[in-house]
């Protein structure tokens, strides 16, 4: 459809977190950067933003960049208790029969991590949507994974992703013994209106297309109604393709923009 009309050879605005399509703003830059030394050094890192804010495609990035030396351990629906927690990492670690008594667990689980160590990898922990975590014990596993160290240095690195409410959630007391281990805490503001037009043109270009498809009026639009969001914005610029697209428009503008939010929403 849409696609030969523009010349695009994929989807510029798909929702799947394709770190090929991620725009690296002043703010997503610094975060990926900072994320990067943080697991280098094996440490404990804090991600947060609104949904839809590039927090999940950062983390592929950041699988990316460091390449083969680590093995990232995604834990994506996080809603568990402790030892449901714990199997489910050990099981991403390939222990194939996680135990059922806990101290028996946390042996597989130190074994399977200085293994990996021992051939030259490091386990990188990936907590995703953590703000859905009910059970407080899980951060509290989550802080004691960090004892698995060596004389020099620590066997595994942590990031943590949430929403917003993650940050109010970590601020209790409860949660002091975790936050003095944590070395980086980033929040993923949304997008500034000056950065919409650059996002826009560059996944434009990343699909095959041009840029400057989308006018100034249209980028004022998309950012009074989307905030600055990336997920919302890209929901926005698909239907804005599709109703060019329907009526040959060379360009979209903000008629178009304004024909689209009602259907949408927002």
């Amino acid at each position: 459809m849409y696609k030969s009309y523009f010349g695009f050879r994929e989807k510029p605005f798909s929702k799947t977190p394709d770190p090929r399509f991620l725009f690296l703003s002043r703010v997503h830059d610094e975060a990926l950067a900072r994320l990067e030394f943080v697991v280098r050094e094996r440490e404990i890192a804090v991600l947060t933003g609104e949904i839809g804010c590039g927090k999940t495609t950062l983390s592929r990035a950041l699988m990316d960049r460091l390449g083969d030396g680590y093995r990232f351990c995604y834990i994506v629906n996080p809603r568990l208790n402790a030892m449901e927690f714990l199997r489910t990492f050990a099981r991403i670690l390939n222990v194939e029969q996680p135990a059922d008594a806990k101290d028996a667990l946390i042996d597989q689980i130190h074994t399977a991590v200085y293994s990996s160590n021992q051939n030259g990898v490091c386990p990188v922990l990936i907590v995703d949507e953590a703000q859905m975590i009910t059970d407080g014990e899980v951060f509290d596993e989550i802080r004691l994974l960090t004892n698995f160290q060596l004389d020099d240095r620590n066997l595994l690195g942590v990031v943590i992703m949430g929403q917003p409410e993650l940050r109010q959630m970590m601020s209790t007391s409860r949660f002091e013994p975790l936050r003095q281990r944590i070395s980086l805490h980033y929040h993923l503001p949304p997008l500034a209106l000056d950065e919409i037009m650059e996002y826009l043109d560059f996944r434009l270009e990343a699909a095959g297309g041009s840029s400057g498809l989308f006018t100034p009026d249209a980028v004022q639009r998309i950012h009074e109604l989307t905030g600055g969001v990336p997920r919302k914005i890209n929901t926005m610029a698909t239907n804005a393709l599709l109703v060019a697209f329907g009526s040959d428009a060379a360009l979209i503008d903000s008629d178009v923009i304004n024909e689209i939010k009602d259907e949408l929403m927002i």
